[in-house]
């Protein structure tokens, strides 16, 4: 008799088990969002945002910490409802956006809360201007006389003593961009206890003398407790045994120079602004 009750009772188990999925499927499959355009659905997605999603995205989205300005559009991952839903889901593999509920912080959300976000999301976006800014003019600023290029990556042109600036037009505020130039070293000095740090790699500056006298400087790649390594201003990678040297020091103090309006006047930030915005969405290379 038991025998008989344990083969009608896993039957049974399985049969709900797939009934569960069937019903969860379709709210995560469909193309559209369920409550695209509902301002109390909204309300809860922004709570959800606050506690899952804000520490990378800041409040209210619009970027600034390790994670780009969610209110502009188009979005580097897509920029549909069900792809803005996949990229909360799932992550994005080789960055800093994890799957959902993979990190300590929130504690993970349903897929109706998911598409809670996504409707958030969608109340507070806004699609990407570029300005009154001459973005032609913007781009021979950024590989010409500003010598933006000289540190940057742009569409795989360029430096690699500073962070690649390929994506940064969209996924950063203008006023984020604006600070950045005008005060580059604002988010390295807050140090590492900051939540909202520009970007994932911190790219503090290394000074270092040899015991010969020799000078170098550059920025953190990696350290130990024996040896240092750097990476210089004309791209050359170092590694130096910490006991061979006369003295070294780690700062917070950016190696990128501050453009203040004489060096770099109010039309031309605003042409490179211009320059970083279209061609992030879009526009001409």
């Amino acid at each position: 008799m038991k025998l008989q009750l344990k083969r009608t009772f896993f039957p049974f188990a399985a049969i709900a088990l797939a009934m569960g999925s069937a019903v969860a499927q379709p709210l995560r499959s469909q193309a559209k969002n369920p409550y695209a355009g509902d301002a109390k659905v909204a309300k809860l997605g922004e709570f959800e945002f606050r506690a899952n999603c804000a520490f990378c995205h800041g409040l209210g989205a619009r970027g600034g910490g390790r994670g780009p300005d969610l209110t502009r559009t188009p979005k580097k991952h897509g920029d549909s409802d069900a792809e803005i839903f996949n990229t909360i889901s799932s992550g994005v593999p080789g960055t800093a956006m994890p799957p959902n509920g993979a990190t300590q912080q929130g504690v993970g959300m349903t897929e109706e809360e998911i598409w809670q976000v996504v409707t958030y999301i969608r109340s507070v976006e806004k699609k990407t201007e570029t300005g009154n800014g001459d973005a032609k003019h913007g781009r021979e600023l950024f590989f010409g006389s500003v010598g933006c290029a000289t540190c940057h990556m742009f569409a795989g042109k360029g430096g690699r003593v500073g962070p690649d600036l390929t994506g940064a037009g969209t996924a950063r505020s203008t006023e984020y961009l604006v600070e950045s130039m005008r005060n580059p070293s604002r988010r390295l000095a807050q140090g590492l206890t900051e939540a909202m740090k520009e970007f994932s790699t911190e790219y503090e500056t290394v000074d270092a003398v040899t015991k010969n006298g020799t000078k170098y400087e550059g920025t953190l790649l990696n350290e130990d407790s024996f040896t240092i390594q750097f990476m210089d201003m004309r791209e050359k990678v170092h590694s130096l045994d910490k006991a061979s040297l006369k003295s070294w020091q780690k700062s917070r103090q950016s190696l990128m120079p501050a453009y203040d309006e004489k060096t770099l006047p109010e039309k031309d930030l605003q042409d490179l602004l211009a320059f970083l915005v279209s061609s992030g969405a879009g526009g001409a290379q």
